[in-house]
Parts: C-alpha cells; sequence; structure tokens
C-alpha cells in the first residue's frame, strides 16, 4: 500500500518536470558517477597499483559503492566486490583495504569541506536540521574547516605514513591531497546539483540549504551502514548488477577457453 502511493508520488513529480529540468539531472547524475570512478582510481595510484587499467577501476568503484550502500555495510559488501574484481590484477586482501581507506578519507575530505564551508557560511541553514544555536554551528562548520588546515600542516614537506609492516600507507602529499579533496568534492556536489535541479520553484529553498541537508544525510547513512532506500536507488543498482555479472560472465568465458586451449 505505502509502495503504490510512494510510487505515485514519485509519478506525479515526474510528470510535473520539464524535459529540460530532466536533462540537467540526468546529466549531472552521469557526471556524479564519472566523479565517483575516480575515487578508486586515486586510491590505486597512492598504493602503487598504477598498472590496472581505468576501465576496471571505474567497474570496481561503480559497482562496490552502489551495491555497497544499497545492501548496507558498505565496508563489507563493497570491499567484498572490490576484492572479487581486484583479485584478478593480482590484488590482496589488504590492498583492497588500504583502497577502502584512501576512498573513505576522499569522501570525509570533500564532505568536511563542503558541509564545513556551507555551515560556517549560513549556520542558520543548518540550525533548521540540527536544532543547535547558530553560534554552535558556525563554530561546528570552522571546526571543520579547521581540522583540512590542520592535516595539511602536519602533511607538511616530507611524506607522512601510517600504519605498519604491509598495512603502512604513504599519504598523498599536499598537491594530491589537493586532487583528492576535489574529486570528493566534486562527487558530492554534482549530486546535491542534480537535486536541486529537480526542485519546484515554490517555495523557493537556497543552494546552500540543500547542501547542507543532503551532505549531513549522506555523512550519517554512511556512517550507520544502513541499507539504502529503493526506488531512489534502483536503477544505478540495476545498471551495477548487470554490470558485474556481465564482467562475471566474461571471466567465465575466459576460464573455458583457457581449459578448453590447455586440453588441445
Amino acid at each position: 500500500m505505502a509502495g503504490g502511493v510512494w510510487r505515485s508520488a514519485c509519478g506525479a513529480a515526474l510528470k510535473g518536470q520539464s524535459l529540460a529540468n530532466l536533462a540537467i539531472a540526468g546529466a549531472l547524475v552521469a557526471a556524479g558517477y564519472v566523479a565517483l570512478t575516480f575515487y578508486d582510481v586515486f586510491a590505486l595510484r597512492v598504493i602503487g597499483w598504477r598498472r590496472v587499467p581505468y576501465s576496471v577501476a571505474a567497474l570496481a568503484s561503480f559497482t562496490s559503492s552502489t551495491i555497497g550502500h544499497s545492501l548496507g555495510a558498505a565496508v563489507l559488501t563493497g570491499g567484498l566486490i572490490r576484492l572479487r574484481i581486484y583479485s584478478g590484477w593480482g590484488l590482496t586482501v589488504i590492498d583492497v583495504a588500504k583502497i577502502a581507506f584512501v576512498t573513505g578519507m576522499t569522501f570525509l575530505l570533500g564532505n568536511a569541506l563542503l558541509l564545513g564551508g556551507a555551515i560556517a557560511y549560513a549556520p542558520q541553514a543548518a540550525s533548521a536540521v540540527d536544532h543547535l544555536p547558530i553560534w554552535a554551528n558556525r563554530a561546528i562548520g570552522m571546526a571543520s574547516l579547521f581540522a583540512i588546515a590542520a592535516y595539511f600542516i602536519w602533511l607538511g614537506s616530507r611524506p607522512r605514513a601510517i600504519g605498519r609492516s604491509g598495512w603502512r600507507i604513504v599519504l598523498p602529499n599536499r598537491g594530491f591531497t589537493l586532487v583528492q579533496i576535489a574529486i570528493g568534492s566534486a562527487d558530492l556536489i554534482l549530486v546535491t546539483l542534480a537535486m536541486y535541479a529537480l526542485l519546484p520553484a515554490s517555495p523557493a529553498v537556497g543552494l546552500v540549504p540543500v547542501l547542507i541537508i543532503f551532505l549531513s544525510a549522506t555523512l550519517l547513512g554512511v556512517a550507520s551502514h544502513a541499507p539504502g532506500g529503493l526506488g531512489v536507488i534502483e536503477l544505478p543498482l540495476c545498471l551495477a548488477a548487470l554490470s558485474l555479472g556481465l564482467r562475471e560472465l566474461r571471466v567465465i568465458a575466459k576460464d573455458a577457453a583457457a581449459r578448453h586451449d590447455r586440453r588441445d
């Protein structure tokens, strides 16, 4: 019953949109998924696996993120998908764990910059969400930006590393950290703009409040490891599952051909 009402409401909302708005939102979503692929591309470079092709990294990033956040416990489910894809290129469980760490940093740095900047700029918009005093939200926003600045200072001019032995990761230098922040920020701002493009003209809502609400919800959703709501993500989930299934079929066909050649 509730599902039918929800689908009817979605259908009515779509019919109320112009083709231009739908095209703009669709283009922004597509651009957002392209930006998402660079999470893994960047992480592979950081951990020293530059020979993995972009097509493989893009598939791993898209499928692991989409399926992982749809099923919940994205660190586990997305990690298993990444391991399945990257193991064919020689990466190990430790390598995949490192990729998860770097991609997580990319998301957090991008979110900290955008959300911190937005809250510092318009703390009253955040107060409508968390009901904290304006001064408290402004302090939270400034603290977020200060944390990024402190991280840059800590990086310094020499390489910084965390972890030990096989788990050791050399962190990106300041220049590559800027690239990292740009990747995370681009992903989040593109998706926010896609939603903003579909908002009704009345009542008018500014971009900054939408950004604060969306980024806060995204951050809480990632922290909770809760599954994504079906309906909004059905199409990306189906595309991710189809892409992963086609990849598995190619692997099976390749293995079968290899066994046939060995018998000959």
